[in-house]
């Protein structure tokens, strides 16, 4: 069947390859693989409903039978890359509060009676699987908002070296790779290496699940209600298509009929991944509200079936590996209201027939890295320094590297620049301070590092000189001492000025807040009937 569950914008380039809803990809996990190896992670191409079921704390029914539930969970490592890849921890606010990044994963892997059935493409069972739904969710430290951001699955992507922690299989990283084939390379693991290698966001968790679970989790709640503004049936000629087909209006679809829906391509707006993602969207929504306003599920038999149809459906790491600790990590999520949560899409351009990140991404990327609300209604922020654990020492006792980070992809690097920085501070009283000439850096703006917290104060001490924000102020093992890359925003002249930062969520984004009960999605001529 050639409606896989992807994220893809290019509906009218597939090759026959990615009819099947394949794209290559190597690698050892999930049902069997080429080398005869059993595959014991598979996984779900949508992770929406597990969203839900965790925002509502449904997994709180798991203490019934609570062993049995624990059983059924599935448990994998969280971050097999390199440590140079890895994204710093997210830091604490002004109260003590931290972030929560999840990972959501999926892939098109078919390795069940069950899955087969649901998942179509024959040819593909026991096939390596593929990270086709990959969703970073983001719960603000404050638990007052949510963002999620869809990644289509044709991103070209760096994907870092990674370690299969079972076999000890060693994947080297590879450059501008679909990266949809990170999940093929030792696990979910390198999905989450290949996100913060991309994003510089610290991912605390992953969650993935099944095509059977999305069936069963859907018929434990009694179904999401979705709307079409005219009557759809996803098939043409050639038997494209999810072979949903739906009255005009809102219907609420439970079952296999709700899988369709995730999985409709062709019918939906132009017929591409993006247009599927909205639709993606609009059920994530649907069944945040659903669950949150259904009094059904007050029923213990009816959380019972949810939490089973759950337990059984996800993988996620150890340390949500337990119905307890996924119960206490849905009493932090569902402090966050409906109309707080915001779905958006990754903003790419094309690239022949896959997509790259824009800008208009790193932006988002930022936006969510700083704990920025993508619905623009954040309080105002303190602009209050917090004050380091340790003191900074006198300017002149102050080691300082200065590195030339001044390169773009389209201008060359400002020759001597880190000397005449060097020399700036040196003049500033900093008299420690030396150009750095063994690496060169890429740096879009200029940002002080330091490796552990007993510099810390050294390194906001360096900034406020300078008049560097301290949000450019940044911990990293990659240094060994204080350390100013001067980025491209400060390419000449004496005194550095911090560019204005524009905190609005791109357009292209195509932002959709959770409380919209007005979302429908158009369909396209040649499928109404």
């Amino acid at each position: 069947m050639d409606d896989t569950m992807s994220l893809t914008p290019r509906a009218d380039q597939d090759t026959p390859a990615d009819q099947s809803g394949r794209h290559g990809g190597g690698g050892s996990r999930g049902g069997r693989g080429t080398d005869g190896r059993p595959r014991r992670r598979r996984v779900l191409r949508w992770s929406a409903t597990v969203l839900a079921v965790v925002i509502l704390g449904t997994a709180g029914a798991g203490y019934l039978y609570y062993q049995h539930l624990n059983g059924n969970l599935k448990k994998d490592d969280l971050n097999i890359g390199d440590a140079k890849d890895r994204a710093a921890e997210s830091e604490a606010n002004a109260a003590g509060q931290t972030p929560l990044n999840i990972l959501l994963i999926g892939s098109d892997a078919r390795d069940t009676e069950e899955n087969q059935k649901l998942g179509g493409a024959k040819e593909t069972f026991g096939g390596t699987p593929l990270a086709d739904v990959q969703m970073l969710l983001h719960v603000s430290a404050d638990r007052s908002n949510m963002s999620v951001v869809s990644m289509p699955r044709d991103t070209l992507v760096d994907i870092p070296k990674c370690t299969d922690p079972d076999s000890g299989d060693v994947f080297e990283s590879r450059q501008r790779a679909m990266t949809n084939q990170s999940l093929g390379r030792g696990g979910p693991g390198c999905t989450v290496a290949t996100w913060e290698k991309l994003t510089d966001i610290h991912i605390d968790h992953f969650m993935m699940i099944d095509f059977s679970g999305v069936v069963s989790m859907a018929d434990a709640i009694g179904g999401v209600p979705v709307c079409v503004d005219k009557n759809i049936h996803s098939k043409d000629s050639q038997g494209h298509g999810s072979g949903l087909k739906l009255e005009k209006g809102t219907t609420y679809v439970k079952g296999e009929q709700a899988l369709q829906w995730l999985r409709t391509r062709y019918g939906f707006e132009d017929g591409s991944d993006l247009a599927r993602a909205k639709a993606q969207h609009q059920y994530m929504n649907s069944m945040v509200r659903e669950l949150r306003k259904n009094a059904k599920l007050s029923n213990p038999n009816k959380l019972r079936k949810l939490a089973e149809a759950a337990t059984n459906a996800l993988t996620v790491d150890e340390g949500i590996g337990t119905v307890a600790k996924l119960y206490d990590l849905a009493g932090e999520l569902k402090k966050v209201p409906t109309s707080r949560i915001t779905m958006t899409t990754m903003p790419n351009q094309y690239v022949g027939s896959r997509v790259e990140p824009t800008e208009d991404a790193t932006k988002l990327f930022r936006l969510v890295r700083e704990d920025i609300a993508l619905d623009g209604k954040d309080k105002k922020k303190t602009t209050e320094e917090t004050a380091p654990t340790d003191p900074a020492a006198a300017d002149e006792e102050i080691a300082v590297q200065v590195q030339n980070g001044t390169r773009t992809d389209v201008l060359a690097p400002v020759s001597g620049r880190a000397t005449t920085v060097a020399g700036l501070l040196v003049d500033k009283g900093f008299t420690r301070a030396v150009a750095d000439s063994s690496t060169t850096p890429t740096a879009d703006t200029t940002v002080v590092r330091y490796p552990s917290a007993e510099l810390e104060g050294d390194a906001q001490r360096l900034a406020k000189a300078l008049g560097i924000p301290t949000k450019a102020v940044e911990k990293s093992t990659d240094v060994s001492g204080v350390t100013l890359v001067v980025g491209a925003d400060w390419r000449e002249g004496t005194a550095y000025k911090a560019p204005k930062q524009d905190d609005r969520t791109p357009d292209t984004a195509e932002a959709l807040n959770a409380s919209d009960t007005k979302a429908c999605m158009k369909v396209s001529d040649g499928f109404t009937w």
